[in-house]
């Protein structure tokens, strides 16, 4: 174990503490022999995480160390699948079963085929450089939603210092003309987002707010309309990427501070149901296994999971 990873003790009986309904329709989420597990430690920054379920595997990104990582389900055995990565972030599939992912460094998106030729996706909006790709999520039609805060250019730590040619937003390219449109500005900090189960309902985390917020969108084809808030979070509370499940219930990476970090649940209407707790703050989840009910949390330090009485979309 890496000496930096912070400590970590399994719960050494049923049901785990550190998963904790926040309202009694939380409680239906717990399975009563299922704990938290620690699969992989010694990362700088973990994020990213994508299952594949063909190969059995996660794919996950380590931000600061450049490079996209692969834990097996068979074995257990977390090895690199991509170094250098480009300061790799987001990652989801497309309908195609490809890898996407938003790349801090080269500042764009990009497909990763069959052969394991890189195709780029978008790197630019209206002839200006994007500032750094973060989170990705691609929508039944193939259109690759993603957003654009400026996190990775604000240093050399994840990606490059460069100065900021647009501002934040979040961007639609075409699943067929590749064209890039504008979907949603006026954002501090846009980072993680999800479409609702009938893709009626565009979520995405404002970051930098103060408090940090969950913004809801309806979605009307290829634009968004009727913003508005859906969960405003306490003050210290900082959401960063999440996924939802089959109801439409949002799972959530959350932080920063003890007490504070793991995950959060919530509900369509924006009701607390689930908290699980965890010795760092969570970056991003995925919903993996055979069944999409184990739930894959990146840390800041290390890649956790859990089964969960849920089903990722």
């Amino acid at each position: 174990m890496n000496e930096n990873t912070p400590p970590w003790t399994p719960s050494p009986r049923y049901p785990d503490e550190r998963i904790r309904a926040l309202h009694p329709e939380g409680e239906r989420f717990r399975i009563m022999n299922a704990v938290v597990e620690r699969l992989a430690t010694g990362l700088r920054w973990g994020e990213g995480p994508v299952w594949f379920g063909d190969q059995r595997s996660l794919f996950f990104s380590d931000i600061p160390n450049n490079r996209i990582l692969r834990w097996d389900e068979a074995t257990g055995e977390t090895t690199i699948f991509r170094q250098p990565s480009n300061n790799a972030n987001g990652n989801t599939r497309d309908p195609q079963g490809r890898l996407v992912t938003c790349e801090h460094l080269t500042r764009r998106v990009t497909r990763t085929e069959y052969d394991g030729s890189i195709t780029v996706i978008a790197d630019r909006f209206e002839g200006k450089r994007f500032n750094s790709p973060n989170d990705v999520v691609v929508k039944s039609d193939g259109s690759v939603w993603f957003t654009d805060p400026s996190f990775g250019i604000g240093g050399y730590y994840e990606g490059e210092k460069a100065e900021q040619e647009l501002p934040h937003a979040v961007y639609r390219a075409d699943g067929r003309s590749g064209a890039v449109t504008k979907v949603a500005d006026g954002i501090d900090g846009p980072n993680g987002l999800a479409f609702s189960p009938d893709e009626s309902i565009f979520y995405i985390v404002e970051s930098r707010g103060i408090p940090r917020r969950f913004l809801a969108y309806d979605v009307q084809g290829d634009t968004l309309a009727n913003r508005r808030i859906a969960i405003q979070c306490a003050e210290g509370e900082t959401p960063d990427g999440f996924r939802i499940d089959t109801e439409g219930n949002l799972w959530c990476g959350w932080g920063m501070g003890e007490g504070n970090d793991g995950v959060r649940v919530f509900a369509p209407d924006g009701r607390p149901l689930l908290a699980i707790d965890l010795p760092e703050r969570i970056a991003n989840v995925e919903f993996g296994g055979r069944f999409r009910n184990r739930l894959f949390m990146a840390g800041s330090r290390a890649l956790y999971s859990v089964f969960v009485n849920a089903q990722g979309l």
